[in-house]
């Protein structure tokens, strides 16, 4: 199979590239990238324009005229929930993989709270063989910190590791118990496993529904504190430094945190994070007609925060945009908005909408 992409704004930013060029794929691997490429492909086919289904042709060579669009290496999403095992109604690796391509990502890193967690090599090998049967497109693998994700007893970490993990978090909780935390950390140092925090002091949240403020006052719902987010980053970089191990902050949504991010980097501690599309383009306001789509955790938050947020990436405190998709059922999600799951999908529409409200 060869596939002539023909007259593309090709960017790489690995390589410095930016410029028309025409790419030439042989046998799923790229073979060249360079102008007025005409080698390796049938002269008699003229090029088609771009079409969903232009993929799915069986022609052994194509020529696939990519004028006026933008080729790009796949997109890596860090932060996924693919809901398998366990909630095959919410989701599946086929079913997300495939929304995945459709966004232009061809990688993503997927979390650990399925049911069973991934808290040993057993289910970790579970998941695998489902990503080796089902996935449209590369699946990562995160293993839990603690077993269950309960905070009481931490996972096996090296053996996580040697399986294939390639991160550990507890994500949707927080690990509450500090000297639990800064164990897992100091394994993780040895084991050369990035460690994801989700930071979310429960005590604080409570049961929070919605951003605290005029709105939550307003609508009737009960509200989350920023400060129950940025009191939590702060602690977890301190115990990160204590164990002298790297630390990725996930889904920042306020001012508070980019602050404590920006001066634990500008310490020189080995400190990334992430926001979501939704923390840069929706505040606390997309709530007022009751949207469940627009619950998640940690909330929509103020204009400020959204405006601190874009800066926060503007200046690289930010390092990464995860899109945290994080699917429901209709019965979950289609209720009252107090009993509603938190969690909103993205894998589709992370790459647009950033571009949308981030580029133009």
């Amino acid at each position: 199979m060869r596939l002539l992409l023909k007259n593309g704004r090709v960017i790489d930013p690995a390589n410095n590239v930016d410029e028309l060029l025409d790419i030439l794929v042989e046998d799923t691997k790229i073979s060249k990238v360079a102008r007025g490429i005409t080698t390796g492909v049938d002269k008699s086919l003229q090029p088609f324009a771009l079409q969903d289904d232009s993929w799915g042709n069986s022609r052994t060579s194509q020529v696939i005229d990519c004028s006026g669009k933008i080729v790009m290496p796949g997109i890596v999403d860090m932060h996924v929930h693919l809901r398998q095992p366990g909630r095959e109604d919410k989701e599946t690796v086929a079913s997300a993989t495939m929304a995945a391509l459709k966004g232009g990502v061809t990688t993503v890193l997927a979390m650990p709270n399925t049911e069973p967690a991934i808290d040993c090599i057993e289910n970790a090998r579970l998941l695998k063989g489902i990503i080796k049967e089902t996935a449209n497109a590369n699946v990562l693998v995160a293993g839990a910190i603690t077993m269950g994700r309960l905070g009481k007893e931490l996972t096996d970490i090296a053996k996580l590791k040697k399986e294939g993990i390639l991160a550990i978090s507890d994500d949707g909780s927080s690990v509450e118990e500090a000297n639990l935390l800064l164990r897992a950390l100091k394994k993780a140092r040895e084991g050369k496993i990035l460690v994801i925090c989700h930071c979310e002091d429960k005590s604080l949240a409570g049961n929070g529904v919605v951003n605290r403020g005029v709105i939550a006052t307003r609508l009737g719902l009960r509200g989350i504190s920023c400060e129950s987010e940025y009191k939590r980053v702060e602690r977890d970089i301190q115990l990160a430094e204590k164990a002298k191990c790297p630390v990725h902050i996930a889904h920042l949504s306020c001012v508070e945190s980019v602050d404590i991010i920006a001066k634990a980097k500008n310490k020189g501690l080995k400190v990334s994070c992430e926001t979501a599309p939704h923390y840069f383009t929706l505040s606390e306001e997309a709530v007022l007609k009751y949207d469940t789509n627009m619950k998640v955790n940690p909330p929509l938050r103020s204009r400020d925060d959204l405006e601190a947020i874009k800066q926060g990436l503007i200046k690289g405190t930010i390092d990464v945009i995860a899109s945290d998709h994080a699917p429901h059922t209709i019965s979950e999600k289609e209720i009252e908005f107090d009993r509603a799951e938190f969690g909103v999908i993205g894998l589709e529409t992370e790459l647009a909408v950033s571009i949308t409200e981030l580029v133009h």
